[in-house]
């Protein structure tokens, strides 16, 4: 199935769900994710998918265009 799963969508790891239109257990949910009521866990994930899609044309991935100066990333311990 991961190999599908790879194939499919080029995630790894992701558990499929053998009934996805089965009404989720929304108890059970907020146990196993340990993230607060599902609620909040959604507001989560859609504000994360905002970011994601608003850093696309930041392009954080790749090089910076002129170096920091040295001690940008030093912080006073």
């Amino acid at each position: 199935m991961a190999g599908l799963l790879k194939k499919t969508t080029g995630l790894v790891g992701l558990a499929v769900c053998d009934t996805p239109h089965e009404k989720p257990d929304v108890k059970k949910l907020e146990d196993q994710l340990q993230g607060g009521q599902i609620e909040e866990v959604i507001s989560q994930a859609e504000n994360e998918l905002s970011l994601a899609r608003k850093m696309i044309p930041w392009k954080p991935w790749e090089p910076l265009v002129e170096q920091p100066p040295a001690n940008q990333w030093k912080w006073s311990i």
